[in-house]
């Protein structure tokens, strides 16, 4: 995935400045794809210059404030993106390699590493919750409304199972250490 289809796709969803845009981008798209401020603002004015976006100033707002909205160019870049085939992600964490280094050297104490990961997972799981008993909570919902459910179970998934192998991993390691 690449930043310029994400912020295509949250234009469509609603057209808005580029400040709006991150705000929304952080409390929504990026759950899954992060992306800073700066990076946003790069690549809107890289997309309006493709022919992707447009910008027209804000009446009334501050000075400079521009509203970003989708051009045809960009509904088609992001239609031929989609269609694209998407190669799965591969595991990419350090804390893996750090796992591989205790295995190799330690005990190197690698317990503290694992709560605090434990706790940011909790953390993680108990906000997807939240969002999920907030906006999901509804008897039926629109086509939008399933598709974004599901983005958020694939979110609430992960976590339950990053929180199940990071006890079972802090539960090996104690042992492991008691026993050396």
């Amino acid at each position: 995935m690449s930043l310029p289809h994400a912020l295509l796709t949250s234009l469509i969803e609603k057209p808005c400045s580029g400040y709006e845009l991150a705000r929304r981008f952080d409390k929504s798209i990026g759950y899954f794809w992060h992306a800073t401020h700066q990076q946003i603002y790069r690549e809107l004015a890289r997309m309006e210059e493709h022919g992707w976006v447009s910008s027209s100033e804000v009446e009334g707002g501050r000075a400079g404030k521009k509203q970003f909205d989708v051009l045809p160019a960009g509904r088609a870049e992001l239609q031929r993106w989609a269609a694209e085939s998407a190669t799965p992600l591969r595991l990419r964490d350090e804390l893996m390699l750090k796992l591989r280094a205790e295995a190799a050297i330690g005990p190197l104490g690698i317990s503290e590493e694992l709560e605090k990961r434990l706790h940011l997972h909790e953390q993680e799981l108990a906000n997807y919750r939240k969002i999920e008993e907030r906006d999901f909570n509804a008897p039926s919902l629109s086509r939008e409304g399933e598709i974004h459910y599901l983005i958020l179970k694939a979110g609430i998934a992960y976590e339950e199972g990053r929180i199940q192998w990071t006890r079972e991993a802090l539960a090996a390691i104690r042992r492991l250490d008691n026993n050396s």
